[in-house]
């Protein structure tokens, strides 16, 4: 079980990368709206869900297999929060890459209350930050989307 918990909490071995692994983690949320923008919105949400609670479970095997809290490998919570970032907007590529930047800004410089999340115990703190830093990032873009668009 540690296995399949290393294997989902790196997103598939995306965590390993030497350099930027969040950004890495991002980059799979990214790909992985691609590739399921055109689902319905109920699939959409299961989606979150289903990813979420494997997120949750899989970074708190991986925090205690990587002897660490929320050890840097672990990049379950960037997909998540990236999924959630453009969850339902239907954004095409320039959305997409406007929904990565924002929400890698969100999760980097971490604002009130997002940082405070971290405090969760186990694999919630771990994906809790990001899935706020997500929702913000959903704002942001869903703000965007409708001053610029005029989307409703």
């Amino acid at each position: 079980m540690t296995r399949l918990a290393v294997l989902i909490a790196t997103a598939g071995g995306a965590g390993f990368v030497p350099v930027a692994p969040g950004t890495a983690g991002s980059a799979v949320g990214i790909a992985l709206y691609w590739f399921t923008r055109h689902w319905s919105a109920p699939a959409q949400v299961t989606l979150v869900i289903v990813v979420c609670a494997a997120g949750v479970w899989a970074a708190s095997r991986a925090a205690l297999h990587f002897r660490r809290k929320d050890p840097g490998q672990v990049v379950i919570d960037e997909v998540a929060g990236q999924l959630v970032t453009v969850l339902l907007l239907g954004v095409g590529a320039a959305g997409a890459i406007l929904g990565f930047l924002v929400f890698r800004l969100f999760d980097i410089v971490k604002p009130w209350p997002v940082r405070r999340l971290e405090a969760l115990p186990g694999g919630w703190g771990i994906m809790a930050d990001d899935l706020a830093a997500g929702a913000l990032g959903w704002v942001l873009l869903r703000g965007v989307s409708y001053l610029a668009l005029g989307v409703a």
